[in-house]
């Protein structure tokens, strides 16, 4: 049975309510560091797999891919078999996950290990949220999932630093096992704190909706990473081919099936749709910035990984102070005021980032980019959240808890894609063009041009191979990854800006969207 809940002038809460969070925390603690635990590590995964910098970015996505590919169907079978036996199955599934990946022998198998775990994450993350929205309301609701996005957000964001102390001391495969015991001790939380639901035993789920979007979310993520290899373009038009087919499939499917995966209906709101495509931008920057810093930090910088992770530590901060005072923000200023807020603090961040982040960075400027984004993140995450779970019925919560999480998952999935495919693609031309130019061109074989090009850790293999070529090797590549770091921070500027105009035109103003959410509680109220 469902805990009791305690009215207040403010909302409800269930009982023991602070440990009930706590609990829901933790379990989405242990996606969000598995999420970000990779980044750091992705320097020694190259040179010890000999990765190319495609690979890296599968490495560094494929948790993500499995997540978003799997949280809207998952949300939904949440709603109708129990949230709290998602939360059990999927920390449950997220230990062997973590095992394998934390002694995979090759690219292949840590790949694989990593989709995994973000299936896994995908059963129990987005419960976390469906849970907070079934058992809070009002301001109460508002100051849990600020909580939730803060805490999250920066144990995400610690990832990194754990990471970094570990490489330390062991080789890569102890990050990817750095959450068995959070792991497990996230499990035991959901099974004695949690309250237990039934599910709705009267809900259908639309299973072949379910299936036509893990397939859209696949094949688009893996096209983008594709992208920039011209070998693989027919690939990269057949996953493309297959996802606007799955696209138009699910889309169809949802406007005809009688109970839908994801209501079009709900999602046309614009509290709903406009929070969720800011929401994919804010949380897709902060995890592709991370993603692309990390690398910068040790390949051009010369960090050592305890140094890089620690960087992130300004964001996270940001991240916890900012949130409470977006939610009270949310109350009195409305949630367009406070996304567009966030969203100015996240173009400054990326502006430094775009024009400072060169071979002689500064850790000024290193930390005050991750901090302006971490700020940015912390004033538009709760918004983003708190306008999905608001715009729908509370029977419909696991649709916005999964949209919620298709903000971050999705729009991290994507953004990392992007910007690696960027990287990679602006990394490979720089370096072809460098010794094309170079007065030993013609001694240049293409198998040492291939080997150059295919990522900066296979360039520092080639050095330690022939060290009488060793600085000029590592210069060249640190310059060529110089350039495509700019270019990727380039078009993520570009990408932000676009959603803060969708924010600024297509958000309702404070006194509208009160209007509609206080029509969408009726709503819930007479369901």
């Amino acid at each position: 049975m469902t805990a009791p809940a305690a009215q207040v002038d403010d909302g409800i809460a269930p009982a023991r309510a602070p440990i009930v969070l706590a609990a829901l925390i933790l379990v989405a603690g242990v996606a969000n560091i598995n999420l970000a635990v990779a980044n750091v590590a992705l320097p020694d995964i190259g040179r010890d797999l000999d990765a190319s910098s495609t690979q890296l970015n599968l490495i560094a996505v494929a948790y993500s891919l499995g997540l978003a590919a799997s949280v809207l169907y998952f949300g939904a079978l949440g709603d109708r078999y129990g949230r709290k036996r998602m939360l059990v199955i999927g920390m449950s599934l997220s230990i062997p996950a973590s095992l394998v990946a934390g002694f995979a022998p090759n690219f292949e198998v840590l790949f694989g290990a990593r989709v995994v775990g973000g299936i896994s994450a995908g059963l129990a993350y987005p419960t976390t949220l469906a849970m907070i929205t079934a058992l809070w309301s009002g301001a109460k609701r508002t100051k849990a999932i600020a909580a939730w996005s803060a805490f999250g957000a920066a144990i995400s964001a610690s990832g990194p630093v754990m990471s970094g102390g570990l490489l330390e001391a062991f080789s890569w495969h102890s990050v990817f096992l750095v959450t068995v015991p959070l792991a497990v001790l996230a499990l035991v939380g959901s099974w004695w704190l949690v309250p237990s639901d039934g599910g709705d035993t009267k809900a259908t789920v639309d299973n072949i909706g379910g299936v036509v979007s893990i397939v859209l979310v696949g094949a688009t993520i893996l096209a983008l990473n594709f992208a920039p290899l011209g070998d693989k373009r027919t690939a990269v038009l057949i996953l493309a081919g297959i996802a606007v087919v799955a696209a138009i499939v699910f889309v169809i499917r949802q406007l005809r099936v009688r109970v839908p995966l994801f209501d079009l209906r709900i999602a046309r709101r614009r509290t709903f749709w406009v929070a969720a495509v800011g929401g994919l931008i804010v949380f897709g920057t902060l995890m592709g910035a991370m993603f692309i810093g990390q690398q910068f930090l040790q390949n051009v910088l010369g960090y050592s990984t305890l140094e890089a992770g620690a960087m992130i530590i300004p964001a996270a901060a940001a991240m916890v102070v900012v949130a409470p005072r977006s939610a009270k923000m949310v109350e009195a200023r409305g949630s367009r005021v406070t996304l567009l807020t966030g969203y100015v603090f996240i173009v400054l961040g990326l502006v430094l980032a775009w024009l400072t982040w060169d071979e002689g960075a500064s850790v000024w400027v290193v930390i005050g980019a991750y901090l302006l984004i971490g700020i940015g993140v912390g004033f538009a995450g709760t918004p983003a959240s708190h306008s999905l779970t608001g715009s729908v019925p509370v029977e419909r919560a696991g649709m916005a808890s999964s949209m919620s999480d298709l903000q971050r998952d999705l729009g991290g999935a994507i953004m990392q894609s992007l910007l690696g495919a960027i990287l990679t693609a602006a990394y490979a031309k720089s370096l072809s063009a460098t010794i094309a130019s170079s007065p030993n061109a013609d001694q240049v074989s293409s198998e040492t041009e291939a080997a150059l090009t295919k990522s900066f850790s296979s360039a520092e293999v080639l050095a330690e191979r022939y060290p009488q070529y060793a600085q000029e090797i590592i210069a060249a590549a640190r310059d060529a990854f110089v350039d495509g770091d700019t270019r990727a921070y380039g078009a993520a500027i570009i990408v932000v800006l676009i959603g803060a105009v969708v924010v600024f035109f297509g958000y309702p103003k404070r006194d509208d969207e009160r209007v509609a959410m206080e029509r969408y509680a009726k709503e819930r109220l007479s369901a």
